[in-house]
C-alpha cells in the first residue's frame, strides 16, 4: 500500500467511529434520562406505599386485642 491509500483508510476508520461515537453517546443520554424517569417514579412509588400503609395501621391500632 502506498501511502496516500494508508492516509484514505485511516481517515475511513476515522469517520466510522466518530459515527459510532456519536450513537453510543446518543444511548447513554436516552438512559440517563429514562434513569432520572424511573427515580422519580420510584420516589412517588414509594411515598404512595408509605402513605397507604400508615392509612391502614392507624385503625389497627384502635383494634381491641384478637382474644376479646
Amino acid at each position: 500500500m502506498s501511502n496516500p491509500e494508508n492516509l484514505a483508510e485511516l481517515e475511513s476508520r476515522i469517520a466510522f467511529q466518530e459515527d459510532a461515537i456519536d450513537k453510543l453517546s446518543e444511548v447513554v443520554a436516552r438512559q440517563e434520562m429514562d434513569i432520572e424517569r424511573l427515580t422519580r417514579m420510584v420516589k412517588i412509588l414509594h411515598t404512595q406505599m408509605k402513605d397507604m400503609g400508615s392509612a391502614d395501621a392507624a385503625p389497627e391500632a384502635d383494634a381491641p386485642p384478637p382474644h376479646y
